[in-house]
C-alpha cells in the first residue's frame, strides 16, 4: 500500500508558503523551533473560539512577526485591542522574556467554509458533541461546495460511532489531484476527544490549479455564498511596538 506524503509540504515552494519564514544558525535553531511550536500550541488553546486557520511566523533581528488568521478577527483583537495587548503578554510569558518584541496581525478568512483547518475543526467539534459522523461529513462537504471549492475529502478514523473495533472512512466529492504539483490544495489534521476514545481527522481540499503569472481562481459563478462570506476582507495591524 503506497504512503502519502503531506499535501503541503510537497508543494512548499511552487504553491504553498512557509509558515516560519527565518533564517538561523545551527546553534539558534533548536532553540527558535521549540519558540515556533510554543506561539502555535498557546495561540490555538486560549484562542479555540475564534476559528484559527493557521498562524505564520517571521523574525527579524529579535523581533518577531506574527500573522494570525482567524475566522473570527474580533474575538482576538477583543474590545479597543485588548486581546492584542493580552495575547501579546502571554507569549511574552510563554517563551520566557518580557521584554521580547512581538507584533501580531490579525487576518480574517476570506471563505471560511472552504479552510480546510476549519473544516477540520468543525468537524471535530461535532463529533465531540456524539453526532452522527456520516451527517458531520455531509454536512461539512455541502458548506465547502457552497463556498466554491472544486473538490474535497474528509477521513475519519477510529471508533465511529462507538464501534468495537476501529475503522477509516472517508467521503471525497469533486476531484482531489494530490499528484498535481500545481494544484492547490489545502490540508488539516484534527483529534476529536469521544467517550469511546480519539478520533483522527483529516480533510483535504482542492480550490483550484495555480499557474505561474494567473491570479488565485475566483469561486464559481453558480454559488450562493453565505452573507458572513461577502463581508469584506478585515485585517488588523498591530503598531503598539513601533516607534
Amino acid at each position: 500500500m503506497g504512503q502519502k506524503i503531506h499535501p503541503v509540504g510537497f508543494r512548499l515552494g511552487i504553491t504553498q508558503e512557509h509558515r516560519s519564514r527565518w533564517f538561523a544558525d545551527s546553534t539558534r535553531y533548536p532553540k527558535l523551533l521549540q519558540e515556533d511550536y510554543k506561539i502555535r500550541n498557546y495561540i490555538t488553546k486560549n484562542l479555540n473560539s475564534a476559528g484559527i486557520s493557521q498562524v505564520r511566523i517571521e523574525r527579524k533581528a529579535d523581533q518577531i512577526d506574527l500573522e494570525v488568521h482567524t475566522a473570527r478577527p474580533g474575538v482576538v483583537v477583543g474590545r479597543g485591542g485588548t486581546g492584542i495587548e493580552s495575547l501579546r503578554n502571554g507569549l511574552q510569558q510563554e517563551l520566557g522574556d518580557s521584554d521580547r518584541q512581538i507584533r501580531i496581525n490579525v487576518v480574517e478568512v476570506a471563505r471560511v467554509d472552504a479552510d480546510a483547518a476549519l473544516i477540520a475543526e468543525y468537524v471535530a467539534q461535532q463529533l465531540e458533541r456524539r453526532v452522527s459522523f456520516r451527517r458531520v461529513v455531509r454536512q461539512a462537504i455541502q458548506r465547502a461546495q457552497r463556498a466554491g471549492v472544486q473538490g474535497i475529502k474528509i477521513q475519519i478514523s477510529g471508533r465511529l460511532n462507538g464501534a468495537e473495533i476501529a475503522r477509516t472512512e472517508y467521503t471525497r466529492e469533486g476531484k482531489v489531484p494530490l499528484h498535481t504539483l500545481r494544484a492547490d490544495i489545502d490540508y488539516s489534521y484534527r483529534t476529536a476527544q469521544t467517550i469511546y476514545g480519539v478520533l483522527g481527522i483529516k480533510v483535504w481540499v482542492f480550490k483550484g490549479e495555480i499557474i505561474p503569472g494567473q491570479e488565485e481562481p475566483a469561486p464559481a459563478a453558480n454559488t450562493q455564498p453565505r452573507r458572513r462570506q461577502q463581508r469584506r476582507r478585515q485585517q488588523f495591524e498591530d503598531r503598539s511596538n513601533e516607534g
